[in-house]
C-alpha cells in the first residue's frame, strides 16, 4: 500500500453555525475520526483531534488561527492523537489519566492500529507497528453540568459512559446543537471496548434521548437531524429491552 502525501491527508467540510468537519479521508470509514471546530467570539473549539499521524497543526491552518480549546469526547487513539499540540485541553476526569499516559491498549491502539484500517497509508514515514498517542495532560478536567464558553457560545458538558468511563457530549442550547462523541452516531455503535458498560450506556442513551437536538455532530459517520437522533435512540432502546 502506497502512501498519501502530506497535503492530501486531512480534509474539511464547512457546516452551518460556525461550525467545520475536519477528517482524514484515506482512513476506513468505521475508524475515520470526526474532528470538529467551532468559531466563538473569543476563542474556538476543537472536539477530538484524530490519530495524530500528521500535525494538524501544520496541515490544517483553520486550527493556527485563533486561540483554540482542545477538548477529547474520550481517548480512544483515534480521537485524541494531536491532542498534544495544544495547549488548553480538556478532558473529563474519568479519562485524564489516560491522556496524560496513553499506553496502546489504554487508547485501543493495540489491537486496532494496523494497516488494514487504511484505503492509502498516512505520509511517510509512518509505520503501524510503532504507532503511538502522544502524551498530552489535561489543563482542565470536566464533569457533567460544566461549561466550555467560547464568549458568544457556551457548551454544556454531559457525562455519556457506557463507550467508555469519561465519555462526554457537548450540548449548545442556543443552536440546539449536540456534538455527540463515540456514545451515538449514524453507525455501527461500539459496546464492548475493554472499558465499556452496558447500564452506564443505557442510561446515557436514555439521557440522550430526550434533549431538542436540531443537529447532532458525531464522532464518526455523517452528520444528521433530530428525527433521526430520536429514531437511533429509539431502536437501540427497545432492542435491549427486547434482550
Amino acid at each position: 500500500m502506497d502512501h498519501a502525501r502530506p497535503e492530501d491527508w486531512y480534509a474539511t467540510e464547512s457546516k452551518s453555525d460556525g461550525v467545520t468537519l475536519i477528517h482524514e479521508p484515506f482512513i476506513q470509514p468505521f475508524y475515520r475520526c470526526n474532528m470538529w471546530h467551532v468559531r466563538g467570539r473569543d476563542r474556538d473549539m476543537l472536539i477530538d483531534s484524530g490519530m495524530g499521524v500528521l500535525p494538524l497543526r501544520e496541515w490544517v491552518p483553520l486550527v493556527t488561527e485563533r486561540a483554540l480549546t482542545a477538548v477529547a469526547s474520550h481517548t480512544h487513539f483515534d480521537h485524541i492523537g494531536c491532542h498534544h499540540e495544544f495547549a488548553d485541553r480538556v478532558v473529563h476526569r474519568a479519562e485524564a489519566d489516560i491522556l496524560a499516559d496513553p499506553q496502546n491498549r489504554a487508547t485501543l491502539a493495540d489491537p486496532y492500529v494496523t494497516d488494514d484500517i487504511f484505503d492509502r497509508l498516512p505520509p511517510a514515514p509512518y509505520s503501524s507497528t510503532t504507532y503511538s498517542v502522544r502524551a498530552a495532560p489535561a489543563s482542565r478536567l470536566v464533569e457533567d453540568g460544566d461549561v466550555i464558553d467560547l464568549g458568544d457560545r457556551h457548551f454544556e458538558v454531559i457525562h455519556t459512559p457506557g463507550h467508555s468511563p469519561g465519555g462526554i457530549a457537548l450540548w449548545e442550547a442556543a443552536t440546539e446543537t449536540l456534538f455527540s462523541g463515540d456514545i451515538v452516531y449514524d453507525g455501527p455503535l461500539i459496546e464492548d471496548t475493554y472499558h465499556a458498560d452496558a447500564r452506564d450506556y443505557y442510561a446515557s442513551m436514555t439521557r440522550l434521548l430526550d434533549l431538542p437536538v436540531r443537529v447532532v455532530h458525531g464522532g464518526h459517520f455523517p452528520s444528521y437531524d433530530g428525527a433521526r437522533h430520536r429514531e437511533i435512540i429509539r431502536a437501540w432502546l427497545d432492542e435491549k429491552d427486547r434482550a
